[in-house]
């Protein structure tokens, strides 16, 4: 029986983080001291990061996409499956962001990362968005995914608790696809912020919660007995 647990620090990047981020969630630096306690929280065994690792001409910038329908935050675009071309879905489309090697992509400074056992990229192929540490949305076959799951199997691990940026995005789709692939999966809630953290935050919970992920605060964990 898989009795270990794991931190997923989702994307704590600073593109995603005020001031300067290009893409930053309100408030998304607040989460940090949050973050930290827990990486620091013996009782959790394995401690992962995650950061966007974008190409430049990467499928959701709307940058790459021509006009009219290339509005950040407002327009949207078919991704098709590049094996399976009956399977597609939208992907909203953002401006240009954590794109690899510039220092948008790099995790924010205040994370403590001496305490964090492995960094996994993601969202390295440019014909698909990747919400998900995990994988693509797609499933017949899945076009690209990370070491993200082999390396909590290998770890032992039954039980993840997420954390990051954002709630109602790369968090929500973390969160899914970990109590898919049998983990008990717990999002910590002051540990995550939204980019819409009123109707945003109420649909992804519900997603969630309809799927098995449960919501607890760091304090539950951190004064669990040993």
């Amino acid at each position: 029986m898989h009795t270990k647990a794991a931190l997923i620090i989702v994307d704590l990047q600073k593109d995603f983080c005020p001031p300067d981020g290009s893409l930053a969630v309100s408030c998304g630096r607040d989460i940090i001291p949050v973050v930290n306690r827990l990486i620091a929280c013996p009782k959790i065994d394995l401690k992962i990061a995650t950061k966007d690792w974008h190409p430049a001409d990467h499928i959701s910038f709307a940058a790459n996409h021509p006009p009219p329908n290339n509005k950040p935050f407002e327009s949207y675009a078919e991704v098709i499956n590049p094996y399976n071309p009956s399977e597609r879905y939208e992907t909203r489309l953002w401006p240009v962001h954590c794109v690899q090697g510039t220092p948008g992509a790099e995790l924010v400074p205040e994370l403590d990362v001496s305490k964090v056992d492995k960094i996994i990229e993601k969202g390295q192929d440019k014909r698909v968005e990747m919400y998900s540490a995990f994988k693509d949305p797609f499933e017949n076959p899945c076009v690209s995914e990370s070491a993200l799951r082999g390396y909590l199997k290998d770890n032992d691990i039954g039980k993840v608790y997420v954390v990051g940026l954002a709630m109602d995005f790369c968090v929500s789709a973390t969160a899914k696809h970990a109590v898919k692939n049998g983990f008990q999966t717990y999002v910590v809630e002051d540990g995550t912020k939204a980019v819409d953290p009123g109707e945003g935050w109420a649909k992804a919970r519900a997603e969630m919660e309809s799927l098995g992920v449960k919501f607890i605060r760091s304090e539950e964990i951190l004064c669990q007995k040993e």
